[in-house]
């Protein structure tokens, strides 16, 4: 759990006591050595480089310190990170984080860290994340292509870099915007390749110890994945280390010395091959750039050759530049690609990484330069803490005790000053050497308290300058040339031609259309103009300072060198600093402003407060739960004391704002809605009236178009209907056609589902009338076949199995022609069976054993008889009256039983008396003996049916037809059950029966 009870010394300097030097000096050592490396002074933080990897950054701790305020929680480079978020919201201001420090003290980490920061607390939706993973990775890139190992830093960045991150009003970043203003380094430091042995350009100083060959092809893969996020194409890609690669091979290029038919010197390129690679990188002509590189243009275009020294200088100049544009070239279209493509009002946060003092043993223009920018910065830091500060706590009119600090705007003066500043004799038009240089210097600079020339313990063309970090001793030689960093016009030619797709962006100069007399800037001129805009733009910002300190020499852990300490504490005037912040204010606003923003905090005040600005103000401090003492008025401001209680306030502020918020969303929502009801009201009175009228002429109008409706539907519903009957009866017309009067005829025409009920009537009167014309056409035998068929219908249908094959079949009767039989008529004279309704030879079946026996059975209107067939001898005669019931199965066997009435003994007499059948072979002793009648014969079907008619022609009523498996039958003395049963016996042929007695059983096997 973080919290200040747990850190070591003082974590604010403010709060030492007594302070001095000595113990501040102490308080950060005794600090550093249990590893905290930050300390505050206000609100600025001091930050030194421990040389190792501290678990003190994580996603959690960014989280934590962006919900709370920085003096609520440790010292750490997150609070200033989440100071300069937390004001960039809250009150729409644009702000700074500017990093300060020599080199090696750690600052291009602290802006690493910084910006991990704001990636971590900010949006996480998908384009906010692209925007953020494009931030971090061009600064990724930029460090790969502008930092270097010197021998102070092993990560010396090599540019001025400054990072404008811009803000949308929910506070995710949504582009950015990188500053270079300087590339001053010359690319002796650069470790571009593992093995630097090879390259000229690298050991120009030494060779220095690398990384490992793993750690290297990290990086490499590191950076490769910067330029895939990015959105780098692969072709850019594979110029860029082009591009660098002719760097390095240029540097290999050895000029030898000649002599020219003329007697002039000349040279010649000794290791021609690796020109011939350079020109296959660039896709440039081999003579061109042999030319270019070992020869000038003179007036008039006349060529003079170049010595080796001069060619080795056109090539150190061509590499630098080359590098250089290489490098511009990626920032800026690095920020065409993090650009915010939004519209509208967005809030800037910077981040100032800028490259560290430096003090070699041989200094030189590139040093100047860098130490130039140092004391320009110094002197906007010492104006903006200390100068301003004290000036305008006087100007109020508080009591003040004024602190002395060093201000080293003398120095600037004596570096940049429009007549005899150092930098500007540089740029005068009879400077065309060094020493001529050394000597406007000794002239115009001589006697400054800041500067030393001309003096015999410096060496020989060297001139010294007393910075506000040290003095530094610096080597004119090549000041001029450097200055100038001017490329001759038969190399940017030689470049513009080339085929390499980079070459005419990079070199637009060589382009032989262009014709430019302008003077182009030097390099120090160039400088002055970017470093002024950078800090003008600086100044209309709220800017928050992070000092980073260098513990020793060897860049190594857990050494605290309290000298080398003691000397950045001195020229960062960070005791002056302390002493201004234990008795000054952290912060201050005009009355107007601090009541217009902080108003809401007090019932009085808010919401409009109609007095004095400065009473208003009284009124709402006295409202607060915040001492006093820590504010104090001025004569147009209010000053707070304590950087604590312009947290409070915020905090305040903020709880007051989500109140005021809600209330605000309740109103609104309350007006909205009321405002919603009052137009839905009226909007259904207009409505509600509309439709009403709408409703009632539609009622009207529907009412009458119904009537009209219903009479117009009824006389076309009447007209429609005669028109489909009449179209129906013309189709039945034309289908009923001749052939369709047949009574078998089942083709009838489909009509309308209307006209069904109809239709079916008229088919049934039609097939009536058919029938009816058909019967017409018989004559009486016909008719009376017809009647038998029907008859056959009705008993048989659906009950006999056999029944469908007898309906094609007409009945004969009289298959053996007996009704001309000469001696049929006169047997059937003396029996009185005049008309023979049937005659056919039969199989009479045997009661005993079940034997089929053949006979002649005859039906006559009045009997059935039973002859013999060859001597037509009657063997019985059963009169019709006593035939009562005819049983057989209903399988398709032809058996059939004739069941006889069996007359009582004592009734035989009267039986015989009262039967009408003269002769009657049928007795009572005779029928108690013979019992019923079983046969068989095709013709079954048929002699049912016939002596059904004349029993019931005889007696007047139908006699019973039994049709079943199994029934009972009168063998005279004894009662005989017959079974029949249908099945798949091998004795037993396909259409033929077996009859067995079985004691009283007889089974017929079908």
């Amino acid at each position: 759990m973080l919290s200040l009870e747990q850190e070591i010394g003082a974590w604010d300097s403010v709060l030492l006591e007594p302070l001095s030097e000595d113990i501040f000096i102490s308080n950060l050592q005794q600090r550093f050595k249990r590893d905290h490396i930050y300390t505050y002074i206000g609100n600025i933080l001091i930050s030194i480089n421990p040389y190792k990897k501290l678990a003190l950054y994580s996603a959690d701790l960014a989280a934590t310190y962006a919900k709370r305020g920085p003096f609520q929680l440790p010292p750490h480079i997150y609070a200033i990170a989440g100071s300069a978020y937390r004001w960039l919201n809250d009150r729409n201001e644009d702000q700074c984080i500017i990093i300060t420090g020599e080199s090696g003290s750690g600052k291009t980490e602290a802006a690493r860290i910084i910006l991990q920061f704001l990636v971590l607390v900010s949006g996480i939706n998908s384009e906010v994340k692209l925007t953020k993973d494009r931030l971090v990775q061009a600064n990724t890139l930029l460090e790969a292509f502008g930092n270097a190992k010197t021998l102070r830093n092993d990560n010396a960045s090599r540019f001025g870099k400054y990072l404008d991150i811009e803000f949308d009003y929910k506070g995710d970043p949504i582009g950015g915007h990188l500053m270079n203003w300087a590339d001053i380094h010359l690319l002796k430091g650069l470790k571009l390749q593992r093995n630097v042995e090879h390259y000229a350009i690298l050991q120009a100083e030494g060779n220095y110890p690398t990384q490992t060959e793993e750690e290297d092809r990290q990086l490499f893969l590191y950076t490769r994945s910067a330029l895939d996020v990015l959105g780098f194409s692969v072709e850019e890609v594979v110029n860029i280390f082009r591009i660098i690669a002719v760097v390095l091979k240029l540097g290999n290029l050895q000029f030898v010395p000649c002599n020219n038919i003329d007697g002039t010197e000349g040279c010649s390129i000794n290791n021609d091959y690796e020109l011939y690679d350079i020109c296959e990188l660039l896709g440039a002509e081999h003579r061109w750039l042999q030319r270019a590189l070992t020869s000038r243009h003179i007036d008039d275009g006349i060529l003079a050759d170049l010595n080796a020294h001069e060619a080795s200088r056109t090539r150190d100049v061509l590499c630098k530049t080359l590098y250089s544009r290489l490098f511009t070239w990626l920032i800026n279209r690095i920020n065409d690609i993090i650009k915010s493509k939004h519209l509208g009002k967005r809030k800037v946060l910077g981040v100032l990484d800028f490259y560290g003092f430096e003090i070699f043993e041989k200094n030189g223009f590139e040093q100047l330069m860098i130490n130039y920018c140092n004391e320009k910065l110094e002197q906007f830091i010492i104006s903006a803490t200390l100068k301003d500060e004290q000036e305008e706590i006087i100007k109020e009119g508080l009591e003040w005790t004024r602190i002395e600090y060093f201000n080293n705007i003398n120095i600037c003066q004596l570096l940049e000053h429009e007549n005899h500043g150092i930098l500007p004799l540089l740029d005068e038009s009879h400077v065309l050497c060094d020493q001529t240089y050394l000597t406007r210097v000794e002239q115009c600079c001589a006697g400054h308290s800041h500067c030393l020339v001309a003096d015999p313990t410096l060496p020989t063309l060297s001139f010294q300058i007393r910075h506000f970090a040290g003095s530094v001793t610096y080597t004119v030689r090549g000041f001029v040339e450097k200055n100038r960093d001017q490329l001759p016009r038969e190399l940017s030619r030689a470049m513009f031609r080339c085929d390499h797709t980079l070459m005419q962006s990079l070199f637009p100069e060589g382009n032989p259309k262009r014709c430019t007399l302008k003077r182009t800037l030097s390099v120090s001129n160039h400088l002055q103009v970017i470093l002024n805009s950078l800090l003008k733009s600086l100044t209309g910002r709220q800017s928050h300072y992070i000092r980073c300190l260098k513990p020793n020499e060897l860049k190594q852990s857990r050494i605290f060198e309290v000298a080398l300490i003691q000397h950045q504490v001195r020229y960062l005037g960070l005791i002056s600093t302390v002493q201004v912040w234990r008795t000054g204010f952290c912060y201050r606003l005009s009355f107007p402003q601090f009541l217009c923003r902080y108003k809401l905090l007090c019932c009085h005040t808010w919401p409009r407060w109609r007095g004095s600005a400065i009473e208003g103000v009284s009124v709402l401090l006295r409202s607060l739960p915040i001492p006093s003492a820590e504010f104090t008025f001025g004569r147009t401001k209010l000053f707070v004391r304590s950087p604590r209680t312009v947290f409070e306030l915020e905090d305040f502020r903020r709880s007051r704002l989500h109140d005021l918020a809600l209330l605000i969303q309740k109103c609104y929502r309350g007006y909205r809605q009321r405002r919603k009801y009052q137009k839905m009201k009226h909007s259904q009175m207009i409505i509600a009236s509309a439709w009403r009228s709408w409703r009632a002429k539609e009622e009207f109008r529907i009412l009458k178009h119904r009537k009209e409706t219903e009479w117009a539907a009824k006389i076309i519903q009447r007209h429609y209907i005669q028109w489909k009957r009449r179209q129906f009866f013309l189709q039945l017309l034309k289908a009923l056609t001749p052939e369709t009067e047949s009574p078998i005829c089942r083709e009838w025409p489909i009509s309308h589902p209307k006209l069904y009920e109809t239709n079916i009537i008229l088919c049934k009167l039609y097939h009536r009338w058919r029938c009816h014309k058909y019967r017409l056409k018989f004559d009486q035998t016909s008719r009376n076949r017809m009647r038998e068929k029907v008859t056959a219908s009705f008993i048989f249908k659906d009950r006999k199995s056999s029944y469908p094959r007898s309906v094609s079949h007409p009945f004969l009767g009289d298959y053996v022609r007996l009704r001309q039989n000469i001696q049929w008529k006169k047997i059937c004279l003396e029996t009185n069976d005049q008309y023979v309704v049937f005659a056919d030879i039969v199989n009479k079946i045997a009661r005993s054993s079940g034997k089929f026996v053949p006979i002649l059975l005859v039906i006559s209107t009045r009997s059935m008889l039973i002859l013999d067939q060859r001597t037509l001898q009657i063997k019985y005669r059963v009169p019709a009256s006593e035939i009562y019931r005819m049983s057989l199965s209903p399988f398709l066997d032809d058996v059939a039983v004739v069941h006889v009435r069996a007359s009582s003994i004592t009734n035989a007499e009267t039986a015989s008396a009262t039967s009408d059948t003269t002769g009657c072979l049928f007795q009572s002793d005779l029928s108690k003996k013979k019992g019923d009648f079983v046969f068989q014969t095709g013709h079954v079907l048929e002699i049912v049916t016939k002596l059904f008619l004349v029993v019931q022609n005889a007696v007047g009523k139908a006699p019973e037809v039994n049709i079943t498996t199994e029934f009972e039958t009168n063998f005279g003395s004894q009662t005989v059950t017959f079974t029949f049963k249908c099945t798949g016996l091998p004795e037993v042929q396909p259409g033929q029966i077996r009859v067995l007695r079985k004691g009283n059983k007889m089974e017929v096997l079908v």
